[in-house]
């Protein structure tokens, strides 16, 4: 038995809701939003009735905060980058011509390091998305079993 993470004996109700409000994440996928709306109806619903149910509820909100922050700052990173790189190798008379642009002399030499970093980022968001996903099982299973459960690298905004 995992002694850093304490078991405690709640109501079986009590932990299904709180392993559905990890599981409502995956909304995401089917409703725009669903990621938070879900886990925010099911955490005010039941945050002052049960303190197991609170906890999930916060951390569930704080991994998906903590996650919308980390996806804005790698997509401050990639899309610049990408824009920069395709108006260098666009010709601006073509465009201002409203003549067919053709870009046919691409320099990737020139743009390596920062074609680079944007495809880092890109890939950074990718394998976030893909943690996402097994964390929330994870917790949901965590929570079924009446355990906390804690996500890594997850800012506390609501505490």
């Amino acid at each position: 038995m995992d002694t850093t993470t304490p078991l405690i004996m709640e109501k079986t109700s009590e932990k299904n809701t709180a392993a559905f409000t990890h599981l409502s994440i995956l909304s995401q996928y089917m409703i725009p939003f669903g990621n938070y709306i879900f886990p925010i109806l099911i955490w005010s619903s039941y945050k002052d009735k049960s303190e197991f149910v609170n906890d999930h509820g916060k951390q569930t909100l704080n991994f998906q905060l903590s996650l919308l922050l980390y996806t804005l700052v790698l997509a401050l990173i990639a899309i610049p980058i990408f824009i920069t790189v395709i108006l260098q190798n666009i010709p601006l008379e073509a465009v201002f011509n409203n003549e067919d642009v053709l870009i046919r002399n691409f320099n990737f030499h020139g743009n390596i390091a920062l074609l680079s970093i944007g495809a880092t980022a890109v890939l950074l968001f990718c394998m976030l998305k893909f943690v996402e996903f097994f964390l929330v099982i994870y917790a949901s299973i965590k929570a079924s079993n009446g355990e906390f459960y804690h996500y890594p690298m997850t800012i506390p905004f609501i505490k």
